[in-house]
């Protein structure tokens, strides 16, 4: 794996790899001060990512999405006092 960026929607592994549809917001989503999407790649720097890996990095995408999502359903409740 070499250099990693985001653009227009894909997460660039190497000059020739990426993945698909990763929307902005997951790349971009903190969680305790790290970037999930961003770190599980570059803790795996200048290594080959089995299939299984890149299996779980989608289901990571997917999760980070679904938090997104579901937190902004959670801040649009409204609370009668």
């Amino acid at each position: 794996m070499g250099k990693i960026k985001y653009e227009d929607g894909k997460v660039w592994i190497n000059d020739q790899q990426n993945f698909e549809n990763v929307p902005q917001i997951a790349w971009e989503f903190y969680i305790g001060g790290y970037q999930p999407a961003q770190k599980w790649l570059k803790d795996r720097k200048d290594r080959e990512l089995s299939f299984e890996d890149i299996l779980h990095y989608q289901k990571i995408i997917v999760a980070l999405s679904e938090t997104h999502r579901l937190m902004k359903a959670i801040d649009e409740i409204e609370i009668e006092e």
